[in-house]
């Protein structure tokens, strides 16, 4: 356990003193609450008698009464404790004892009581009895408010909320609101996709054989069969296996997970939409995507509008469309029709663009796209017919038969989405895998390593002409709550491991010395520290070498003195 600060060390005091006085501070029993802070203030009346509870936000003490703020799940409200109202016999010692020394800023309780209005019309909870519920014991690292306005120790830095989250939600209440829209989100999206007649399903995390994307997956290993395990890239193949069984349109909101780089954009384990249609291609997928993005947009933030960053977004359908090849040619004057792999690598090299041999010509497409094309589509843009390498899965073009019939949706820059016409002859599939596998000898660590024979034996049943389409939900709630960080929409992102915190075993000297320092504003004069600690010659040097060493003093010159100086 870490060492406890001297904030913790009263709070566990008073936890003893609680139990000493007989208050269970962990009471096991149900607490019958009534009413929350949201439907108190929207239905308020006079003299109702509610039943609340939350955390202790605010305390402020006037003699015999005091008022205090009470924040549960929806919000905050001001209570009122008046000593003989709580404690209407001889003894005082629930309103003087507990109530006033005891309980703690976040300590949870449960208050009954009536509402009225004070005299400045705020609504308030007179309190009749409380109950503490939950101690807490550590300190919430709460901003404070100065008589003018100004606000310090704001719990803002990145690492510190994301790390605590449950922390940030509590003293940074407009967090939760971002993940209030994301419930939004999936509940517009699946509404939308139900309506549709289409159907949800849940298809294996755990998978033997990674497929669907080109990505590193997870490895693990599975002790009874003795087999390696993935944790999956992607759903897509069970989804089209499920196609094949009958089923004219099923969709999962899945997790996934990808052995790949973290940044603000990416996170190990995030959240897809893939959603696959029958008898359907992906022109109708482009019409039936910007349908559900504008119904979602809608239902999280009331209007087809966002701002994201310096951009007005606007996803309201139509979409514009433009193929791959033209977006090329339009930002780099390149045409990458009917070119080799390697007169494409060669204009990749002119373009400043990094790549190597192991690269095929899907990948160096890409990489010329990524670089020079993606990031100059702002509004909503469909991406369309892809080269053929660089879609594995996709059906052939029908008109062109070196490109696909794929779309990527872009938005600011950043791909939200992505949709094929499936390909649905085995013959071709198992070609198109074989390549891939070519591609990964090459040393392409995103390239498939194996064939999934399952998924193509599923093919020579016969799956009917489909649609597929992949939504980013993460990267999506980023547009639509303008946070350039994936971390801001997801509860709890992956974190480097936290740094131990080393304990320090001090000295009695280095005590000693530590104890003048802080009676003293944490500096002193390096003189005067030394005559008033006492100590020998010896002690004085091996304490002074073991607080530099430890990182706890600095010593620097001030004019012609010497200064001891706290560092923490």
């Amino acid at each position: 356990m870490s060492q406890l600060s001297e904030q913790e060390i009263v709070r566990r005091e008073k936890l003893s003193k609680l139990r000493e006085l007989g208050i269970n501070p962990y009471p096991a029993d149900l607490y019958p609450v009534t009413h929350h802070s949201a439907n108190v203030k929207s239905d308020f009346s006079e003299g109702k008698n509610v039943v609340m509870a939350g955390r202790l936000m605010r305390k402020k003490i006037q003699g015999k009464a005091a008022f205090a703020e009470l924040q549960d799940s929806e919000g905050r409200i001001q209570i009122y404790i008046n000593r003989d109202e709580i404690c209407p016999g001889e003894d005082k010692s629930k309103y003087n004892d507990v109530f006033k020394k005891l309980l703690d800023l976040g300590d949870f309780i449960g208050i009954e009581g009536e509402l009225f209005c004070t005299q400045v019309g705020e609504k308030t909870v007179l309190v009749k009895k409380f109950t503490l519920l939950s101690k807490a014991l550590k300190p919430l690292p709460l901003p404070k408010t100065d008589a003018e306005g100004n606000t310090y120790d704001e719990f803002n830095d990145p690492e510190m909320r994301y790390r605590q989250r449950y922390a940030d939600l509590v003293v940074n209440p407009h967090v939760k609101e971002v993940f209030v829209k994301r419930s939004k989100l999936f509940t517009a999206m699946r509404n939308f996709c139900n309506k549709s007649s289409y159907f949800e399903v849940e298809t294996p995390i755990l998978q033997s054989i990674p497929g669907g994307a080109a990505a590193r997956p997870f490895l693990t290993h599975h002790n009874s069969l003795d087999i390696p395990m993935y944790m999956r890239i992607a759903c897509e193949l069970y989804l089209k296996k499920l196609i094949v069984g009958g089923f004219d349109g099923v969709y999962e909101f899945a997790k996934t997970f990808r052995n790949e780089g973290m940044d603000r954009t990416h996170n190990p384990e995030f959240t897809m939409m893939e959603i696959y249609v029958a008898y359907k291609d992906y022109n109708w997928m482009m019409d039936f995507c910007e349908q559900l993005l504008e119904q979602c947009a809608i239902a999280v933030n009331g209007t087809t509008k966002t701002t994201f960053g310096e951009h007005e977004v606007d996803f309201k359908a139509p979409y514009a469309r433009v193929t791959m090849s033209d977006s090329i040619k339009e930002f780099t004057g390149f045409d990458i029709n009917g070119k080799s792999e390697e007169e494409i690598r060669e204009e990749a090299k002119k373009l400043g663009i990094e790549v190597n041999d192991t690269m095929g010509k899907g990948k160096l497409i890409d990489e010329i796209f990524g670089e020079k094309c993606e990031g100059n589509y702002v509004q909503p843009t469909y991406i369309i017919d892809y080269p053929k390498e660089m879609s594995p899965l996709t059906k052939e073009h029908r008109s062109h038969p070196d490109l696909t019939e794929r779309f990527e949706l872009i938005v600011c820059g950043k791909e939200l989405a992505n949709a094929y016409s499936e390909l649905n002859d085995p013959i071709d599939q198992r070609e198109r895998f074989e390549h891939q596998l070519k591609l990964a000898e090459k040393g392409d660590d995103e390239a498939t390593e194996f064939i999934d024979e399952d998924f193509l034996r599923a093919l020579e049943y016969g799956m009917p002409p489909t649609s597929g389409l992949g939504i980013g939900m993460d990267r999506l709630m980023m547009f639509l709550t303008n946070n350039s960080s994936i971390q801001e929409v997801l509860f709890f992102p992956q974190m480097r491991p936290e740094k131990k915190q080393v304990q320090i075993e001090l000295l009695e000297e280095e005590k000693l010395i530590i104890d003048f320092l802080k009676s003293n504003d944490n500096k002193m004069d390096l003189g005067v520290l030394k005559v008033k600690s006492d100590l020998s010659g010896k002690k004085w040097d091996a304490a002074m070498k073991g607080l530099s060493k430890h990182g706890l003093i600095k010593v620097s010159l001030v004019g012609d003195s010497k200064i001891v100086e706290l560092t923490n």
